[in-house]
């Protein structure tokens, strides 16, 4: 058994080297510059009109009135995509770049988020231009879709097309189980047994015919399970309406007690900004010795992390987005690109300048001081000022930033199942779902995790050459936009659906201003 899992990590490793650092991280970065500068740099010239439209309107009753059955609001699609990618990635991810990247890492996850933000748009408009209603009237949408329907429109490329989305359906389905589910739960145990458990207690375990069986992960396990499994199964309109009243509190709360903490370290702010650009184009430097990390690391674990915590270019969070009841596909675009601003460059900002500020972090030198592991760094940091009241208020914002990643990436999955499948397969899905959990919680290995980080390069690729190849669709969908919306501009027809009947149910509602 050891000697088949020492292979499977061999083999892991090579395909997650070929993938993420080969192709994925170029084609991710290089899509960001492409539909950025097609869409005339959308998130920087129309930052007003975006910010109007999602984080500046949170309180406009229009955002969060569902209007349609079969759908959720467009505030509370983006709380679920929220929820899907405010996770782990944004504590441990973050600490984890910073310990092995260096400072610098910081500042790759910045321009990552950049240029993400419109690879964010560009998803979401492509999701709610190709979605459609399944067999029980509910919205259907995701890279597979544009996949198999615009990039398969194209002359002979029919079959590339379907072939991509059949791969990117599969890819999801799979690391759903994985970074949505069991690495998830397995980072809540870990935390909330630290925090809240002597260590003579998560040692208690009772015998069985599988063998010893600590008592801690499994009573964790269980009552996750039973949770998780009372939202799931009530399908995306409960999952949304917990979303919309979790997320907003869990990264307020958060966002609120790493402000406090770094106010508290406020004389090293300056040397911890000065070190992300210090260390972004430079080499950190080992154990005072000439060698160092190389800049290549230090970019790769700055993009990669990035992409871990707002999945933008993953294709993933188009499959929420587009059950909204948006009918304009760049208005659910723009709440896209809120969601990475969101995510990267307001918590992850937050948990960097928390690490940075600690003085677990050699500034000058840019490595992490002995006896600190990134997994924990964060909340070293907090307990290190608030006492084991700042290690408990870690482990509760890791159970909420993880628990309603696990919800939001159920809905993935089950959309992924359903494309492949159909729905009947999808509730499987979702009860196969449940009753993992409590895997993941017992789960000691890393290596669920490592094969789920694969699954996301695998899934990311797919669908950022459907991206990359209907760039002049959104650039259209983009320019009609705003032509219509920002330039009042007359007798433009507005480009809602790729479905003719869609389009003029959609068109109807736009024009008497429903929209």
């Amino acid at each position: 058994m050891e000697q088949f899992l020492e292979n499977l990590t061999n083999i892991n490793d090579a395909i997650n080297s070929f993938v993420w650092v080969k192709i994925g991280l170029f084609l991710l970065i290089g899509t960001g510059i492409l539909m950025t500068v097609v869409t005339k740099f959308f998130q920087v010239t129309h930052a007003g009109h975006w910010w109007k439209k999602t984080g500046g309107g949170v309180f406009d009753k229009k955002s969060h009135n569902k209007k349609e059955k079969g759908s959720v609001s467009q505030f509370q699609a983006l709380c679920t995509a929220l929820a899907a990618t405010i996770g782990t990635g944004n504590i441990a991810g973050v600490s984890a770049a910073i310990c092995i990247g260096g400072p610098g890492a910081v500042f790759w996850m910045w321009v990552a988020a950049f240029f993400g933000m419109m690879t964010n748009y560009s998803e979401n408009v492509l999701g709610i231009f190709y979605r459609r209603k399944n067999d029980e009237d509910e919205w259907s949408g995701g890279a597979m879709y544009y996949l198999q329907d615009g990039l398969g429109s194209y002359k002979g490329c029919k079959v590339v097309g379907k072939v991509l989305a059949v791969l990117f359906a599969i890819f999801a389905a799979l690391a759903s189980f994985g970074i949505g589910n069991m690495g998830q739960i397995n980072k809540i145990t870990l935390n909330l047994e630290s925090a809240f458990f002597s260590e003579k207690v998560r040692l208690f375990a009772f015998h069985t015919i599988l063998g010893d069986i600590k008592v801690v992960p499994l009573v964790i396990g269980i009552l996750l399970m039973i949770n998780a499994g009372v939202i799931i199964i009530g399908g995306l309109k409960w999952i949304a309406a917990v979303a919309e009243k979790i997320v907003p509190f869990m990264a307020i709360a958060y966002i609120l007690g790493a402000l406090l903490l770094v106010i508290i370290h406020i004389p090293a702010l300056p040397a911890a900004f000065l070190s992300i650009f210090k260390f972004a184009f430079g080499i950190k430097a080992v154990a005072g010795a000439a060698a160092g990390i190389a800049i290549k690391q230090v970019i790769t674990q700055g993009c990669k992390r990035g992409v871990f915590s707002n999945e933008a270019g993953l294709g993933s969070s188009v499959m929420v987005h587009s059950n909204s009841d948006v009918k304009e596909p760049v208005k659910q675009g723009m709440w896209g690109i809120f969601e990475v601003f969101a995510d990267t460059f307001v918590v992850c900002t937050m948990t960097a300048l928390v690490v940075l500020t600690s003085g677990f972090i050699d500034l000058e030198t840019g490595l992490v001081k002995e006896g600190v592991e990134d997994a924990t760094l964060v909340a070293k940091a907090f307990s290190n000022v608030f006492g084991k009241g700042g290690e408990w208020f870690i482990a509760v914002a890791v159970l909420l930033f993880a628990f309603t990643t696990v919800l939001g990436w159920s809905h993935y999955g089950s959309k992924a199942v359903e494309y492949l499948i159909n729905t009947k397969a999808a509730k499987v899905y979702k009860i196969i779902f449940v009753l993992i959990i409590v895997a993941g919680a017992m789960m000691e290995s890393s290596l669920a995790w490592d094969i789920s980080d694969t699954f996301n390069g695998l899934m990311m690729i797919p669908n950022l050459i459907g991206v990359v190849a209907l760039f002049p669709l959104v650039k259209k969908i983009t320019d009609n936009y705003v032509d219509r919306r920002l330039k009042d501009k007359k007798g433009v027809k507005p480009m809602l659906s790729y479905d003719a009947k869609i389009q003029k149910e959609h068109e109807e509602l736009v024009e008497k201003g429903a929209e």
